[in-house]
């Protein structure tokens, strides 16, 4: 997929979260919208509703509904919080979140992969394309090189 297009969607969701954030109370739904939407068309393109990229956007979506609940509201600023982090570093918290998944590991989960996961610094493509293969999170309990 374009990579434009993808940095635009989530361009385009955090103006408009960051207009909700601000007062304009439409800017909520329109966040949603446009991440039901890119959520659509990424399970629609990759013919798979399971792949990573498709569960990064799923993930965003249910917090920002999980955040429509009243005393949940802090989550969408996290998110505007992590969505900003991700647009200006590309580090990607959700998508670091979701590596910990059991069907996104192909390795044990331990402290070594934990802080891997956390501090491995940011690069172009998908965390789960860079995880080192088990041998090198066993070596001496120091993080791998990314």
């Amino acid at each position: 997929m374009n990579v434009r297009l993808k940095r635009a969607y989530w361009q385009l969701t955090t103006l408009a979260l960051a207009a909700y954030l601000g007062g304009w109370e439409p800017g909520l739904g329109v966040a949603i919208a446009i991440t039901a939407g890119q959520t659509i068309h990424f399970t629609v393109e990759g013919r798979n509703r399971r792949s990573f990229e498709v569960q990064v956007r799923a993930a965003y979506l249910g917090l920002l509904l999980i955040g429509l609940v009243p005393p949940l509201w802090i989550i969408h600023a996290a998110q505007f919080v992590g969505i900003n982090v991700r647009l200006i570093t590309d580090y990607c918290p959700m998508a670091r979140m979701l590596a910990f998944a059991p069907w996104n590991r192909t390795v044990p989960l331990s402290w070594t992969l934990a802080r891997w996961l956390i501090v491995s610094p940011p690069a172009a493509g998908s965390i789960l394309d860079r995880m080192p293969p088990d041998s090198r999170l066993a070596r001496s309990g120091a993080a791998p090189p990314a």
